[in-house]
């Protein structure tokens, strides 16, 4: 399931105390969370995270289940087309990826913190699971085809705030967690590169019902992973009264910090997907080639993944924390580059430089995590995650409607301006809601 690179190539031995895995079958708790082990600079890099055995059981699962979420969504998307022959059909596959994460980040997120992490997981994982064999059969309708997608996007929010929150169990509040985080996204970001493309290959050896039941198989890979692989936690809030539904959502936003660093993980994602979801009609509107759509395309998370790369691996713990703002409130900006209607080599480097300021969210992720009380965490990080993807969708579908009225250039050159405006506005309630604080 999407979350928002390479993984380390030698692994220490698992013997050692900080990478020994407790027997995940056993009630006890495990040990603290490791100590980061000091890189050449004093501060851990991304191959001290694959250091901890666990986490490598959650990145290994993280693989699976993201390969079955983007190989999915190619295949229903495929499929719907060869039934119906209908556009409006096969777009609004994709779409309902979006809508239904509010649904399932507000309704749900509460049974992050009053069920064990571990049981989460795997159980929506199997949900998952579950509605792609039922997608498999060919009897299916498309109207059933259409709802199991919403019920895969329902539970995805309740995963990956569950995953994001558990990581904080598995490698502590501190570098580790923050490093874990980030490879995360990489491999997310990757898969936009990459996913689709192998999705596209499989298409072309099997059919797309045969594809969907090989993207089964991998969930069932990542539930047995996350069962075998991880340790059994209690639920944070065991023993502890927690509001449910919209009333535990509305416990967690009355946190000012919080509520603050929440924005700020919001707003940058509705901006920043503008230029992405009119990347055909400019291609169109300049005249190049699809392989010059490509690269449009392609330059946004390429950019994110270098910038993440960076700071994660270069970038001292106090330095990603200055960054924050200086990086979030310029993250639109490139897009005024778009002003002139440039070629594509200036286009794709406004959004490769755009990309490049997302290195900003490892310095926020520590402040998120540490913010956070424990019994909120995992409600608190699905209802950010859900707001995350609930936002993309709102702004690809402003976007579209924007280039209704106005020339593409023009768009994406006003989301630089009113975006750097609103940034500002979230960065100004994020150092008053003392979030920026060490």
């Amino acid at each position: 399931m999407p979350d928002p690179a390479s993984p380390a190539t030698s692994l220490p031995d698992a013997a050692s105390p900080a990478t020994s895995l407790p027997d995940p079958a056993s009630p006890s708790l495990p040990a603290a969370a490791p100590k980061p082990p000091a890189g050449p600079a004093g501060r851990p890099g991304y191959r001290a995270v694959f250091r901890v055995r666990e986490f490598r059981f959650v990145f290994v699962a993280h693989l699976f289940s993201l390969l079955g979420v983007v190989v999915s969504e190619l295949a229903l998307t495929v499929l719907v087309y060869d039934l119906t022959r209908s556009p409006l059909l096969s777009s609004l596959t994709f779409a309902l990826g979006f809508l239904p994460y509010l649904l399932g980040g507000t309704l749900l997120a509460g049974l992050t913190d009053r069920l064990p992490p571990r049981r989460i997981l795997v159980v929506c994982d199997l949900v998952c699971s579950a509605c792609v064999a039922v997608m498999v059969v060919p009897a299916t309708p498309v109207a059933v085809l259409l709802v199991l997608r919403c019920a895969i996007a329902v539970v995805s929010p309740v995963f990956n705030g569950t995953r994001m929150a558990t990581l904080a169990d598995i490698l502590g509040e501190g570098d580790l967690f923050v490093l874990g985080r980030s490879l995360l996204r990489i491999v997310s970001q990757s898969a936009l590169l990459t996913g689709f493309a192998v999705g596209g290959v499989l298409l072309t050896a099997v059919p797309p019902r045969g594809a969907l039941a090989v993207t089964a198989v991998t969930f069932l890979v990542s539930a047995l992973l996350l069962r075998l692989g991880t340790v059994r936690r209690p639920a944070r809030a065991a023993g502890k009264a927690a509001a449910s539904g919209l009333s535990g959502t509305w416990a967690v936003l009355r946190n000012r910090r919080v509520r603050a660093l929440m924005l700020m993980f919001w707003v940058p994602p509705l901006f920043a997907v503008v230029p992405e979801a009119l990347a055909a009609p400019y291609a169109d509107e300049i005249g190049v080639s699809t392989a010059a759509l490509g690269l449009l395309m392609c330059a946004l998370p390429v950019g994110t993944i270098a910038g993440e790369l960076f700071a994660g691996s270069f970038l001292s713990t106090a330095t990603r924390s200055r960054i924050v703002l200086p990086l979030a409130v310029t993250g639109v900006l490139p897009y005024l580059l778009y002003a002139p209607e440039p070629g594509v080599a200036l286009a794709v480097a406004a959004l490769f430089l755009a990309g490049a300021t997302g290195a900003y969210t490892l310095g926020l992720d520590a402040w998120f995590v540490a913010a956070v009380p424990e019994e909120q965490r995992g409600r608190a990080m699905t209802l950010m995650t859900a707001g995350m993807m609930t936002v993309q969708g709102i702004g690809m579908a402003g976007a579209g409607i924007a280039a209704e009225f106005a020339p593409v250039h023009t768009v994406v050159a006003g989301t630089g301006v009113v975006g750097t405006l609103c940034l500002l506005a979230a960065a100004a309630e994020l150092r008053a809601s003392g979030a920026t604080e060490k």
